[in-house]
């Protein structure tokens, strides 16, 4: 696993200093240019955020078209989820405290955004900063063991939860088993399913999630 990363970026559409960063987690196979189409939708809604799709650290075997991962899935193991995001989570870490860095922010102006296995990635670290960032959302995931959750989590900012109704990569249900982990540990959290969706993202759900971010940065005087 590689032990830094970095991916495709956007300046504030405001060009002046970044106030906010959005951390944009790509999923399984993708790189970050798969995920930085959704900050070019945000920009005008969060004029003063940069937004950066960090490439996930580890290349899949086999991909014929170089895709990446956070962590390996073979879906053999019940554990994988746990143990993957545990294993993963050090180097977005690090890349996340040298964004605030980067920029001279603090965990306030900082919002973490996944797709798929990136949503596991936002929730295990977002939950777990030492402060807690602005929010959380998640397209199309699933948190990773849940049942870890209450024993660990260290911050509870706002999450938002949307999923595809006809999802065959995860199911739908995915979200009310993630909806009611947070719940029970006490983080307010929202959720949308979306009718006829699969696995992706439309243009409600890039609404719903732009609109959340900026009530977010808002509410944390961000």
């Amino acid at each position: 696993m590689s032990t830094t990363m970095d991916g495709p970026r956007l300046a504030p559409a405001s060009g002046g200093a970044a106030h906010q960063i959005v951390v944009l987690l790509h999923g399984y196979g993708a790189n970050g240019d798969d995920l930085i189409v959704l900050g070019r939708e945000w920009r005008q809604r969060l004029p003063d955020a940069a937004f950066v799709a960090p490439n996930a650290p580890e290349p899949i075997t086999m991909s014929p078209f170089g895709g990446l991962q956070w962590f390996e899935l073979t879906f053999r193991n019940e554990r994988e989820l746990w143990q993957g995001a545990q294993a993963a989570a050090p180097v977005l870490e690090a890349f996340l405290d040298e964004e605030l860095k980067r920029h001279d922010l603090d965990e306030r102006a900082l919002a973490l955004v996944g797709f798929s296995q990136g949503t596991m990635m936002a929730l295990h670290v977002g939950l777990r900063r030492s402060l807690a960032p602005a929010a959380i959302v998640g397209f199309s995931g699933v948190i990773a063991g849940p049942e870890h959750l209450a024993a660990q989590i260290t911050v509870r900012p706002p999450v938002l939860l949307i999923h595809g109704e006809t999802d065959d990569v995860i199911p739908a249900e995915a979200i009310h088993l993630t909806r009611e982990a947070l719940a029970s540990a006490d983080v307010l959290v929202e959720w949308h399913i979306r009718p006829g969706l699969g696995h992706g993202i439309d243009a409600e759900g890039l609404a719903l999630g732009g609109t959340f971010l900026s009530d977010a940065f808002k509410a944390t005087g961000r």
